[in-house]
């Protein structure tokens, strides 16, 4: 389960370049650790950090005019040196760092983007999604974005981090441990990278960290949910037990329900979610945590739904998802393209939130938007999406400061943030939605009637005038 789906595009595009004008940066988003970030000390500039870093980039760039930004911002590309860890044809597998020195910070995040589960869906990915299966195509640098961004505006909390993005390479939700033969077509390696990537980040100062965040979109969101205890395990069984390891899955959470419309299993998208995953675990030869491979033996395959494997993590993992995933809704064959969706499918999708609602209602640690979209993290619009009035950021920073060692909980910082409200868009701060065929910008209420929504009929069934219920739906209450 992973990549863009289609339906509506949707983008942050709200308010976004107002913010980075005017965005003041509150002290508490730099002085995470200490002083550690920097060797600078900064009270001075607390109160107006925003100008500060304007300077000090300012500086930069007369100092080093032509190569400032690059200098500043770029993930590079590493191959990994043990060369029998690849991705699916048989090229090297490898991973982007951008090193922060000076900080014990360090931030892995797992590339998503749907996966294969036989020869013939795996042949076909190669066809047309080859980056997604070999890197003999990928560039030498990537610039981070959302909580991947090294600028404080963007990124409040974690712009200071050492960043590492993993690209997603073996089409097998991050599982595999399973090379290249004579008798198989493709490797399916992707536990083993990250494995191998977490081994040669302890050579440039992971070692030294004091906290590893395990981060995903999509199927790097399962994949963050199937191997952050295995990473931990890895680090303790080395010696370092001082790292403290936690998972952030976004987008990842995918439930094992009944599709709107049955479909036989052709090709991954109409393929059941259960029979997908079935096929593909035998297939990739997947990997789970030990914990939940013992809870439902015989039938693995159920370790790949967020909702079955998270109670046996011991790590702690922070779970971001939208209540009305675009990927989710694909796969149970709801298409919301062009046509004005009927009440069996809105009933079907408002179902799907209240399903979702239900298996996060003992996660402590969560995020989860009334919104029809899919990923977060990494979309620069990520700020600007709140639920209850509090922004992720905000929340990751609650939860950090919940996992430190004597750390009264802060006032006013919630860390189970899911909205009440009960179909697509009833958030007012969700993503912008464009009509697919114009590529106008929608408001709520003609996105609503472009999904069949039926205001009087509505107001009628909940007793209530529909102007009254007009004004609910603007207000996102």
């Amino acid at each position: 389960p992973a990549g863009t789906p289609p339906a509506l595009r949707l983008r942050g595009g709200r308010a976004h370049a107002r913010r980075l004008q005017q965005q003041q940066v509150p002290a508490y988003r730099e002085r995470v650790d200490g002083p550690e970030s920097f060797p600078l000390d900064f009270t001075a500039v607390e109160g107006n950090m925003n100008n500060f870093m304007v300077q000090i980039k300012n500086l930069a760039q007369s100092l080093y005019p032509c190569s400032a930004q690059k200098l500043d911002q770029d993930m590079k590309l590493h191959f990994l040196r043990n060369v029998s860890v690849t991705c699916n044809d048989g090229s090297p597998a490898g991973y982007y760092i951008k090193e922060s020195h000076g900080s014990k910070r360090w931030l892995i995040f797992l590339e998503g983007g749907w996966y294969c589960f036989n020869r013939q869906t795996c042949d076909s990915r190669y066809e047309t999604m080859r980056r997604l299966m070999s890197s003999t195509k990928w560039p030498q640098t990537r610039t981070g974005t959302g909580i991947l961004s090294p600028q404080p505006e963007e990124n409040p909390h974690w712009w200071n981090a050492n960043m590492v993005f993993i690209p997603y390479c073996s089409s097998d939700v991050w599982s595999g441990v399973t090379p290249k033969t004579e008798h198989s077509d493709y490797a399916f390696m992707g536990s083993l990278i990250i494995k191998e990537v977490v081994n040669e980040l302890l050579l440039k100062g992971l070692d030294n960290a004091k906290v590893l965040l395990l981060a995903g979109s999509s199927a790097g969101g399962t994949g963050a949910l199937l191997n952050v205890d295995q990473v931990a395990e890895q680090l303790a069984s080395q010696g370092h037990t001082a790292v403290q390891v936690r998972g952030l899955a976004d987008s990842g959470w995918f439930l094992d329900n009944k599709q709107y419309k049955f479909t036989d299993c052709l090709d991954t998208i109409s393929c059941a979610p259960t029979e997908a995953i079935k096929r593909g675990s035998r297939y990739w030869g997947g990997q789970v945590p030990e914990s939940c491979r013992q809870a439902h033996l015989g039938e693995e395959w159920n370790c790949f739904f967020g909702y079955k494997v998270y109670p046996t993590l011991k790590s702690p993992v922070f779970v971001v998802q939208w209540l009305f995933d675009e990927a989710q809704l694909t796969v149970d064959n709801i298409h919301l393209t062009g046509q004005p969706v009927h009440e069996g499918q809105w009933r079907y999708i408002q179902n799907l939130g209240q399903e979702l609602r239900g298996t996060l209602r003992e996660v402590p640690a969560l995020f989860a938007p009334a919104c029809l979209s899919h990923e977060l993290i990494t979309r620069s619009y990520w700020m600007d999406i709140q639920v209850k009035g509090t922004s992720l950021p905000r929340a990751l920073h609650c939860w950090d400061r919940s996992l430190q060692d004597n750390t009264p909980p802060m006032r006013g910082c919630p860390l189970h943030l899911i909205d009440s409200c009960p179909w697509p868009h009833c958030n007012p701060s969700c993503p912008t939605i464009r009509d697919q065929l114009t590529g106008q910008e929608m408001s709520v209420i003609q996105f609503l009637k472009h999904m069949g929504f039926d205001v009087q009929k509505m107001a009628e069934q909940q007793g209530m005038d529909p102007r009254k219920l007009l004004g609910m739906l603007n207000n996102g209450s």
